[in-house]
């Protein structure tokens, strides 16, 4: 017998509340095995199952994931504050590159400390995962809008130079804003209603370090045909217009630079976007490769690592790409820390 017809109490019947020496206080060993003998109505934790539990490697991995937070935290903060203190950066382009780095760092800030504080008990409690998993939502939405605003951004500044001023002006640029964020909310409450409407669950092992919604939607104990078809469409909507925004707009910034005469003026024109470009490269290819790691291994190491390169690796390049080869993100930089070290 399951337990699929208790709504929101286990019964005697249940298998797994006749268990001898069941102990609520349970150690995950235990608590794997128990869950395992019946379907789940009632959840009060999870576990992720993302990295080893082989002791010696855990504070490799504390030391690892903790200095590459520190990294993208530090490296995000300093081009905003580079922004914020040089009033030549007061531009739309540099506008959206500070809230693209805002949002990088809720992005890592919401799954890597909890990972380096429960790297050894693995243990998430189910409204914390909840809670996780809608924050996270909210800014993996917000980079793929912001990058799909500053595609929009360079169309206008290359395209329509003489006009750029105009268009790109101040209140637009705050509208665009929170039109992004909005709708990366929404997205985020969509996901988070898919699950909330699972009534049970028949496993609690999370096969990643984080919450992610495609993978609690696999532990349900229901049929999940209608939630996968609501959740895939709205992420091929939304994806699909962040992605048809992007290549339109690069596909006429690279007619518009192709008609430039001289070389010197094209190869100005690819500068301007070309930080832009890699970050979009890395930010959609990431994602494409934890898609696919997920469809094809059902190794919960793999998808962890391809996961990492996603929610950790991509946030700390970011600084990188947008500094490295950007003069004015490098003055302000300097200016900035000269002040800093001053006072």
């Amino acid at each position: 017998m399951n337990c699929l017809n208790l709504k929101y109490e286990q019964s005697a019947a249940c298998p797994f509340t006749n268990f001898p020496n069941f102990d609520p206080l349970f150690s995950k060993k235990k608590v794997s095995k128990l869950y395992r003998t019946g379907n789940l109505t009632s959840v009060s934790e999870f576990f992720l199952l993302g990295f080893s539990e082989d002791p010696e490697l855990q504070p490799l991995l504390f030391v690892l994931f903790l200095s590459m937070c520190l990294v993208t935290m530090l490296g995000n903060l300093l081009i905003i504050l580079a922004v914020i203190s040089d009033s030549h950066l007061h531009t739309p382009m540099y506008f959206f590159l500070s809230n693209l780095s805002l949002a990088d760092m809720g992005f890592i800030s919401t799954t890597v400390p909890k990972m380096i504080v429960n790297i050894q008990t693995h243990i998430i409690s189910y409204v914390s995962c909840l809670s996780q998993m809608s924050i996270f939502t909210l800014f993996v939405c917000m980079d793929g809008t912001l990058l799909t605003v500053m595609a929009y951004d360079r169309f206008v500044a290359i395209c329509h130079p003489l006009h750029y001023p105009v268009i790109m002006n101040p209140p637009l640029c705050c509208f665009l804003l929170l039109v992004s964020f909005f709708i990366s909310l929404l997205d985020s409450q969509v996901h988070n209603w898919i699950v909330i409407q699972l009534p049970c669950f028949k496993d609690v092992d999370i096969s990643n370090f984080f919450c992610d919604p495609s993978l609690l939607i696999k532990l349900a104990c229901s049929d999940t045909s209608t939630n996968n078809i609501v959740m895939y469409f709205v992420g091929a909507i939304y994806g699909g217009t962040q992605v048809s925004g992007i290549l339109f707009s690069y596909t006429r910034i690279l007619s518009s630079i192709l008609r430039v005469p001289s070389s010197g003026g094209r190869s100005k024109a690819f500068s301007t976007c070309g930080s832009h470009l890699a970050g979009v490269c890395l930010f959609y290819g990431t994602g494409l490769g934890v898609y696919l790691s997920s469809a094809v291994s059902h190794s919960p190491r793999k998808n962890a690592v391809a996961s990492v390169l996603y929610t950790v690796v991509t946030p700390m390049l970011n600084p990188f790409i947008y500094s490295l080869r950007n003069s004015d993100i490098q003055r302000a930089m300097r200016r900035f820390l000269r002040k800093s070290v001053m006072l």
